[in-house]
């Protein structure tokens, strides 16, 4: 299983979206502190988006895949411009996964929302970003920026 983790990263950090969410199973559960709970084709979608959203500035690094028990864990780091307030981001992730049928099925993300508010929005977020007002702005403006993504690129 650590195979795969290091092939979803690898695509990751490569651009390459579908190959990375090829190595999710169709029920898949992801969640993470700032876009929450997501399920299936929206789990899938998010990280289509982030990988457009980042038109190739994003810079993946990830480290120590293992396994323990029936989970694999790593740790991996995101550099990005956070396109909303033009500033520097270096999110520092702790991920874990669980699968099914050579599949993720289950994937969660951890990682300090203050640090990230920090970074992400500045003074605001160095003030309020242990808030539930901040954090709750943030998944909703992620939850936004994800529905435009699924409408404009459904394949229905």
């Amino acid at each position: 299983m650590e195979s795969i983790i290091e092939s979803f990263y690898t695509a990751f950090k490569n651009g390459d979206k579908e190959k990375m969410v090829s190595h999710y199973h169709e029920d898949v559960e992801f969640e993470d502190p700032a876009f929450g709970k997501l399920n299936g084709e929206q789990a899938k979608n998010m990280w289509r988006m982030l990988i457009d959203r980042g038109k190739g500035q994003l810079k993946i690094e990830f480290t120590n895949i293992q396994t323990k028990g029936e989970k694999v864990y790593a740790h991996w780091e995101a550099e990005y411009l956070f396109s909303q307030t033009g500033r520097q981001v270096h999110n520092k992730i702790d991920a874990e996964f669980e699968f099914i049928d050579g599949q993720i099925i289950k994937h969660i993300d951890r990682f300090d929302f203050w640090k990230w508010s920090s970074m992400a929005l500045g003074a605001p977020g160095t003030l309020l970003g242990w808030s539930p007002l901040v954090k709750n702005k943030v998944r909703k403006q992620c939850l936004y920026l994800l529905s435009h993504y699924n409408k404009d690129h459904s394949t229905l």
